[in-house]
């Protein structure tokens, strides 16, 4: 017998299991789906309460637990035990997070070690995961209260330029929450679709080109994407993890502080009152967005913030954002004039100040018609619709941010998925062994833009063992990289001749911090012609070294057949190219490399012809 459902919130059938698009935020969460009589997204709520949901976590001594709005009634009180901004530590380590411990009201532990940073309360740890996995159960027990049906299904949005880590993170926690997460989508893309197909902002039967400016809590993306019949395609992303709403609430009360003469170490130290100020600093960045001045007071001292006071101290953030609308509309190789619309995501868009840089910088006005807080979820839930099989118009193709390659002889990053190509995807190369008789290949995996991989960011390590033993070139090693729609990245390595074969699915490891990664793309253009001179010297050595390798092991079969001359002239010849390798002169390393082809061609040729005659005396052709 089948089964059926009255959702009873909207009166409808419930025909299918529903799929909600979820908003999981720094600051804020929500959850949406679509509504089954309008066909258009709507952000669940209570009768006349908000959708959204402060991203706040209380913990009582007895071990109890908050989420949301009473949670965040709890920061002042105690704030050694709420919780916020859990998303600015998902995917990271104690390394990654520890110069900005003084943002956090709770304890974050140092175990020295790579893996992910914890939370101390009291005798209890709680990873970044796990914390998020009790906002998205809130979440849930939310919707199942409105749906009055159960919600085991969903879609979960992520800035664009969370690494893979930072995604299976994401995935693992909506895990926890009891959710089977069908699909990660980027946060700039499912603001699109909000504004594609729930409010007709764009014909689908016409060529757009967007810009998506999303500046939320804790993070910062910019992604360029074109609209043409349906189908959405990233043409780039660029962004910042470590920027956001938090970073405009610091400066705040760095501001106050220096007005009331309060020194911000003895601030950091009474948390209590440190999140006083912050609560204070989000209030008045809030209320500025309407009116000229704020004005409070804590403990007796006067809190006064202007609207230009506001514009000043949040200029260097904004100019930050600018810059990332630069290089995403370089990525993408679009002109400014090409953009035909600019949206707006994240609460902190609301400031005046925001929106007239970024409509100033694209030269035309910013389009912020849906409520900024709740486009992202909207989005999600068309995204889950579309995976439901109810909306077959649309097409998503996503980008991945950074390149993906593996590590080659001379430590040189050998792409095999450039950065911006659409996901999911696909690529494989094979390489080969360099050694005789070599059973195992090490197999190091980078992200990043630069030509050698110590300049980029360490994936993943590990190794195929098990290849028949055989001369150098022999074994034929396919590596293959397959980025799945949720940019989850799966590496396979298989010896073609034996079908000996591994994979992996990569998890970042932290050998740098995230500013640093947030530099790569930078760097790869400040150091681009350092970088192209060193890749030629690296790969102008390690012909060399092959060459010399190669030599060598002819010389020890075939001594007996040359001249004491050749045996001379191959010697010095020889010396010589392994003196340049140790100069940083390319040009005289490929010079004593054709000097030394040039001494030895005409006896392997020689050799060579006197092999092939005696193999073929007494036969007939």
């Amino acid at each position: 017998m089948g089964k059926i459902a009255i959702n009873i919130a909207t009166g409808s059938l419930q025909k299918d299991e529903v799929i909600v698009g979820i908003d999981l935020g720094t600051t804020n969460s929500l959850i949406a789906i679509i509504h089954p009589d309008t066909k258009k997204p709507v952000a669940l709520k209570e009768h006349n309460a908000s959708s959204i949901v402060p991203s706040v976590i209380y913990f009582d001594e007895q071990g109890n637990v908050e989420v949301g709005e009473q949670a965040k009634e709890k920061l002042e009180l105690h704030p050694e035990r709420t919780i916020f901004s859990a998303k600015r530590l998902m995917g990271k380590s104690y390394e990654d997070v520890k110069n900005n411990q003084h943002f956090f009201s709770y304890k974050i532990i140092n175990d020295n070690t790579d893996s992910l940073v914890k939370v101390q309360l009291g005798n209890q740890f709680y990873s970044p995961v796990e914390l998020s996995s009790l906002i998205l159960k809130e979440l849930k027990k939310r919707a199942e209260h409105i749906l009055k049906t159960p919600v085991n299904k969903a879609v979960i949005t992520v800035p664009a330029y969370f690494n893979d880590t930072q995604r299976q993170a994401t995935r693992d926690a909506g895990k926890l929450a009891g959710l089977d997460v069908l699909r990660i989508i980027n946060e700039p893309t499912a603001a699109s679709l909000a504004y594609g197909i729930g409010h007709n902002h764009v014909d689908s039967n016409q060529n757009e080109i967007i810009a998506v400016y999303d500046l939320g809590g804790g993070t910062f993306d910019v992604s360029i994407l074109r609209l043409n019949d349906g189908i959405f395609e990233v043409l780039s992303t660029n962004g910042d993890t470590y920027l956001g709403g938090d970073d405009i609430d610091h400066l705040i009360i760095n501001h106050w502080c220096k007005k009331i003469g309060l020194n911000t170490e003895e601030l950091s130290k009474n948390q209590s009152l440190n999140q006083t100020f912050r609560l204070k600093a989000e209030a008045a960045k809030k209320y500025l967005s309407n009116a000229t001045v704020f004005e409070d007071m804590i403990n007796e001292h006067p809190l006064v913030l202007t609207k230009e006071e506001l514009e000043v101290l949040i200029a260097s953030i904004v100019s930050k954002t600018i810059q990332c609308c630069e290089l995403s509309l370089k990525d993408a190789k679009i002109k400014k004039s090409e953009i035909t619309g600019i949206i707006m995501v994240g609460g902190s868009t609301r400031i005046p100040y925001i929106k007239k840089s970024v409509a100033d910088f694209f030269e035309k006005p910013v389009n912020d018609t849906i409520n900024p807080d709740e486009v992202v979820a909207l989005g999600a839930a068309i995204q889950a619709d579309i995976l439901a099989g109810n909306n077959k118009e649309l097409l998503l193709l996503d980008v991945t941010p950074l390149s993906l390659g593996i590590e080659t002889a001379g430590g040189l990053m050998d792409v095999l998925i450039p950065r911006n190509t659409k996901i999911p995807s696909t690529a494989s190369r094979q390489y080969t062994t360099q050694v005789d008789g070599q059973s195992s290949m090490r197999i190091t995996v980078f992200q990043g833009e630069r030509d050698m991989v110590k300049d980029n960011r360490k994936l993943a390590t590990f190794n195929l063992t098990q290849i028949p033993a055989m001369p150098a070139g022999l074994p034929k090693v396919e590596i293959q990289f397959l980025i799945n729609a949720d940019g989850i990245l799966t590496v396979t390595a298989k010896e073609l001749r034996s079908g000996v074969h591994q994979q992996i699915e990569v998890k970042p490891q932290y050998g740098l911090t995230d500013a640093e990664v947030e530099q790569m793309l930078l760097d790869s253009i400040t150091h681009a012609k350092d970088d192209i001179a060193l890749r030629a010297l690296t790969e102008a050595r390690t012909e060399a070294e092959q060459l010399l390798k190669t030599t060598e092991k002819f010389l020890e079969k075939n001594a007996a057949y040359l001249t004491k001359e050749e045996l001379m002239q191959t010697a010095t010849a020889m010396q010589a190219l392994q003196l340049s390798i140790t100069m940083e002169d390319k040009n005289l390393i490929h010079q004593k490399t054709e000097e030394l082809n040039a001494v030895s061609r005409p006896y392997a040729e020689r050799i060579m012809d006197q092999a092939i005659g005696k193999a073929m005396t007494g036969k007939k052709i």
